[in-house]
């Protein structure tokens, strides 16, 4: 008799997030198997990768490796599964290595930066939020507030420059770097500029303004 080796449908979260997050990725997530990185080791090392950049790829891949999450409101729905890759060296912005396949085609990858920013690898690399933790909190916030919202109103290009943020703040958990969120009295507002900076286009600056929510819906939890 040997032993079931299948892996569980719904993943585990991993430890830090916020509930909602938690809730999230267990609730709506799915764990697919998982690529063991180990054979690659000695191969990238072969390469000259350095161990530590390694043992970093490694870590991610312990830690999120083999979670798919459901599509994004921007950058095409994200990473396909989150999955760490070979580590890749880049002049002046040191190393960085792949976070998880896109869903289609694209014009950027997503990488996980030398602090560990979870970005897109365009025209010049662009970190989106300050960690892979951020990422996600961001992803759980919008299926939340889009769920709540009354209304939900999507601008882009010059528009979003003109937004105003006064009586907003920022939401601390997403981790915001190019993309950040601004909690209101009664609204969220989601500003994606990742593509914008990651592609020198401005007219691909967009934000998604979540309107109507109570204290629950504003997700201060």
């Amino acid at each position: 008799m040997t032993a079931d080796v299948r892996v569980p449908l719904t993943p585990q979260a991993p430890e830090g997030l916020s509930r909602r997050a938690r809730y999230f990725v267990e609730q709506h997530g799915l764990r697919v198997p998982r690529r063991d990185l180990t054979p690659c080791r000695q191969a990238w090392l072969d390469r000259g990768i350095p161990a530590a950049e390694i043992d970093r790829a490694v870590a991610y891949q312990e830690r999120w490796g083999g979670i798919a999450l459901p599509p994004a409101p921007a950058y095409e729905g994200g990473p396909r599964v989150l999955e760490a890759d070979m580590p890749e060296h880049s002049a002046g912005e040191g190393w960085r290595f792949p976070a998880g396949g896109s869903r289609v085609s694209m014009a950027h990858g997503f990488m996980i930066g030398p602090g560990g920013e979870f970005g897109i690898d365009a025209d010049r690399w662009t970190p989106l939020h300050a960690g892979t933790e951020g990422w996600v909190e961001a992803l759980a916030l919008a299926d939340h507030a889009g769920y709540w919202a009354r209304t939900i109103t999507k601008i882009k290009g010059g528009a979003v420059e003109e937004l105003d943020l006064d009586g907003f703040e920022p939401v601390p958990e997403v981790q915001g770097l190019a993309d950040t969120w601004w909690r209101g009295e009664d609204s969220l507002i989601a500003i994606y500029r990742g593509e914008a900076s990651g592609f020198d286009a401005p007219r691909c600056l967009r934000a998604h303004i979540y309107g109507g929510l109570d204290a629950w819906g504003l997700g201060g939890h």
